[in-house]
Formats: structure tokens, C-alpha cells, sequence
């Protein structure tokens, strides 16, 4: 007999997508539940186009995605659309992101932003492990709610993790948190100002130094405050938007410059 005192179990929604390459071959594939991978036919370097088909992510939610490339190999990987993370009751959803890059590869790991919802509860953490000589740039883009639709964040728990490892050492660390706590304070108490879309692109390679002048050039959309900075190895670049439009555009100019021109994977066009 139903109990209406007791609350139904909900389903939940788990994935995995695992992607191996051997240079520009593909060497294994894995998918399971709601995350699936794409291979998009491109020229030149392999497309990797990753999904959750669930449609979102809420409580009690698992994702995980990994690439592991060969020595050698070069790939570019990201996400079919932004990732949305709605209402949670109770335990958070989790995001685990890992991808392997051997010797001489090279990995642009570039998803399409993450959208928080009001009430959201999101554990996310990204780990890129590169050679000694490999290298990888790698985007994350989060926007609070939907300017369009009127959204206004009060409740919520997000905290992220980005790593980079070379040879197992970190090089790249950057842990994030924003909750109802710090919303409370107001945007300024969150160190976001007036803010509500924000973003990180870090590109870890040998002599990624000489890339600020070209990052810096690029910082040309009205709308978004950026700055970009080089050291040890490293250009990483921080932007800021009071909307997620403005920050999209300011990423996709980012993209050219950082990959040298390259266009950005075919999602981010569409």
C-alpha cells in the first residue's frame, strides 16, 4: 500500500564515455547509461564530441568522461551543448572528468559552458594528466542562471576542481566554490562583481608564455572583463560577463588565438 509520508524513490541518471586514441586512430570506446561519444568525420585532428542524454544533471546524478591518448596523438574534445544542472534535493550530482595525454600529444579539452540552476547541487572535478613533453588547453565556462528568462540564483552548491598534472606534478590547480553562503554576501561578496557568467582557459605546453600577447589581443568583446597572464609554462586567461552570450563570444575569438587560427570543433559553430 502507498505511504504518502514516504518519499518515492526517484531515478537517478549515470554515465561513463571513454575514448582511447593511437595517434589518429581510434583504439577503444566505452559508453555507458546517459553518456554517450561522438566522432564527428573532420580533417585533420580527430573530434571527440562528448553527451549526456539525460538531458541534465540533478540529485544523485553520476557523469564521467575520459579520453586517454597515445603517444603522439592530438585531439580535440567537447561537449554537444551546455551542460544544465537543475534543482537537487538532497545529495549533490557528480562530474568526473579525466583524460591521459602521452608523449608529444596534445589535448583541447574545450566544453560548452555549464549552466546552474536555482538550487542546483554540482561536485565537479577535471583532471588532464600530460607527459613530460605533451601539452593541452582547457576551457571552463559556468553562467548563473538565464539573464533572458529573468533567473535569479539564491540557493545553491557548486564547487569545482581543475587540475593539471605533468610526469604526476602538479602544474595547474584551481578549486572553485560558490554557495548560498557566498550568494547571500551578494555577487561582490563572491568576488564576481557584477558577473553571473565567468570562465578559465589554461593552455599548459613549453613556451605557452608567448601566447599572452596573442590572448591579450583577442580580449576585444564589449561586455567582458578579462585578463590574461603567462608564467612557468603556462597562459591562463580569466573572464568575467553579465551574460553568458558575451562570454561565449569572447571565448570562440580565445579559441583562434590560442589554437593558432584553428576553428573551434563544430558544436561551438552551431
Amino acid at each position: 500500500m502507498f505511504d504518502s509520508a514516504t518519499k518515492p524513490r526517484l531515478q537517478r541518471s549515470h554515465g561513463q564515455a571513454a575514448v582511447a586514441f593511437e595517434g589518429a586512430r581510434l583504439k577503444g570506446l566505452v559508453q555507458r547509461g546517459s553518456a554517450k561519444a561522438l566522432l564527428p568525420h573532420v580533417r585533420g585532428v580527430p573530434e571527440v564530441v562528448f553527451l549526456n542524454t539525460s538531458g541534465g544533471l540533478t540529485a544523485g546524478d553520476t557523469l564521467r568522461y575520459g579520453l586517454d591518448l597515445d603517444a603522439g596523438a592530438k585531439v580535440v574534445a567537447t561537449t554537444q551543448a551546455a551542460e544544465r544542472a537543475y534543482r537537487a534535493e538532497g545529495e549533490a550530482a557528480r562530474v568526473s572528468v579525466a583524460h591521459r595525454v602521452g608523449q608529444g600529444g596534445w589535448l583541447d579539452w574545450l566544453p560548452q559552458e555549464t549552466i546552474l540552476f536555482d538550487r542546483a547541487r554540482l561536485h565537479r572535478e577535471t583532471t588532464v594528466d600530460l607527459a613530460e613533453d605533451a601539452g593541452c588547453l582547457l576551457l571552463e565556462a559556468v553562467v548563473l542562471g538565464r539573464a533572458a528568462m529573468g533567473e535569479t540564483l539564491h540557493d545553491l552548491h557548486f564547487s569545482d576542481m581543475r587540475r593539471i598534472n605533468r610526469s604526476g606534478k602538479p602544474v595547474f590547480l584551481e578549486p572553485f566554490l560558490q554557495n548560498s553562503n557566498l550568494l547571500a554576501k551578494g555577487p561582490r561578496g563572491a568576488l564576481l562583481g557584477s558577473a553571473r557568467a565567468f570562465a578559465t582557459l589554461a593552455l599548459c605546453a613549453q613556451g605557452a608564455e608567448d601566447a599572452v600577447g596573442p590572448a591579450r589581443a583577442a580580449l576585444t568583446v564589449p561586455g567582458v572583463q578579462a585578463a590574461a597572464s603567462g608564467f612557468d609554462g603556462k597562459c591562463v586567461v580569466r573572464l568575467l560577463a553579465e551574460d553568458g552570450w558575451p562570454l561565449r563570444q569572447q571565448i570562440l575569438q580565445l579559441m583562434g588565438a590560442l589554437r593558432r587560427g584553428a576553428p573551434p570543433p563544430r558544436v561551438w559553430q552551431t
